[in-house]
């Protein structure tokens, strides 16, 4: 017995709504946009700015609001202060942005001699202490916008082979893509327009090469990384490498359901090619729909428990998590499927071949014999 969440025949049109939904991303992205370019990008964080991390653990109870307000004196660059375990372990995760002259023993003492003054006689231990130089930061944040970009290449191309059996499409888009990249780094160009770049060449060859499958999983996975991007910069959150991990695995999260929807676009193009491409493209999210709530429902009560319960040093991978599995069930329905039907000229399915009418060759009806 099949558990349905959605009932089977339901018949919600999609396509209809699109352009509503295309409309309201595009806001959700622009809004997102201004909030980036009014704070001058996004707030980096110290995987990718540089910076000190220290684990402090107490022996005595300590508030974390309290130890807050004792290192604000201390006037240190990107200054943040997280709660490590349950609140009774007294550990604590204090960082700090830093300069190339300022050394993690700098940035000890400094922490050492505002805790000493505000609260004599705490005593406490440094059990880790790390630093990120300025230069190994900027290195990192290359790295990650090439793991995104790369991630995002080898899926157009799998999807262009699969669902449109155009290897050979798909080959001269990389052999392209290649020719552009080789270019842009012959003129020097920096790492983040280096990105930037191959991307922008990745959607324009996917368009002139009519791989329309692709280019709509493409443009449902930048919609969802971008709206999520600009989420966090509207809450004023910081982007470190977990967050890109996280910005990674809701990439997979989309397009495992974009390809649910996709192969039950193929599957009834095989049973009802008679039908417009608008129809069957709207008869399949439809089908697809109770899985697609039902597993996003199901992931998104599971980082919810983590959001609520994991603790502050997980909080923002949770919270993009979260942002991600809502935006990215939402392009699955609205943006990957119905993009398609934008890019795909209208066709008239063909006429079903009428039956001959029974008439002589003079145009009088011809008469049956009367059956006994």
């Amino acid at each position: 017995m099949t558990f349905h969440l959605i009932k089977p025949n339901t018949n919600i049109d999609f396509i209809r709504l699109r352009y509503y939904a295309f409309a309201l991303s595009g806001l959700m992205i622009l809004i997102g946009m201004i909030s980036l370019f009014v704070k001058g990008g996004p707030r980096y964080g110290i995987d990718f700015a540089g910076g000190v991390i220290m684990q402090t653990q107490f022996e005595s109870p300590t508030k974390i609001d309290d130890l807050k307000k004792t290192l604000e004196s201390t006037n240190l660059p990107g200054l943040v202060v997280q709660q490590m375990g349950k609140v009774a372990d007294n550990e604590f995760l204090i960082r700090s942005s830093v300069g190339d002259n300022v050394t993690s023993a700098m940035v000890q003492k400094t922490v050492s001699d505002a805790i000493n003054k505000d609260t004599p006689g705490a005593k406490y231990s440094f059990r880790k202490i790390e630093i990120v130089g300025p230069k190994v930061g900027a290195d990192l944040r290359g790295r990650a916008l090439e793991a995104m970009y790369y991630a995002i290449l080898l899926i157009s191309i799998y999807i262009s082979g699969r669902f449109e059996h155009r290897w050979l499409a798909a080959g001269i888009m990389a052999a392209a893509l290649f020719g552009g990249i080789t270019a842009l780094q012959y003129i020097n160009a920096p790492q983040t327009w280096l990105v930037l770049g191959a991307l922008i060449i990745t959607l324009v060859l996917c368009y002139l090469l009519k791989l329309n499958y692709a280019l709509g999983a493409i443009t449902a996975l930048i919609h969802d990384v971008l709206t999520t991007v600009g989420i966090f910069s509207i809450l004023n959150k910081e982007f470190d490498l977990t967050i890109i991990a996280a910005l990674l695995t809701l990439i997979g999260y989309s397009l495992n359901d974009t390809i649910i929807v996709y192969d039950r676009i193929r599957e009834t193009q095989k049973n009802r090619s008679e039908d417009s491409l608008a129809v069957i493209i709207n008869k399949s999210v439809n089908q697809t729909l109770s899985r697609t709530v039902l597993t996003s429902g199901l992931a998104f009560l599971s980082v919810l428990s983590l959001f609520l319960f994991g603790g502050e040093a997980i909080h923002d991978f949770a919270l993009a998590m979260l942002i991600g599995i809502v935006v990215g069930t939402y392009s699955s329905i609205y943006v990957a499927a119905p993009i398609i039907v934008s890019l795909t000229p209208e066709h008239t399915p063909p006429a079903k071949p009428s039956k001959p009418s029974e008439k002589s060759t003079l145009g009088h009806p011809t008469v049956k014999p009367l059956e006994v």
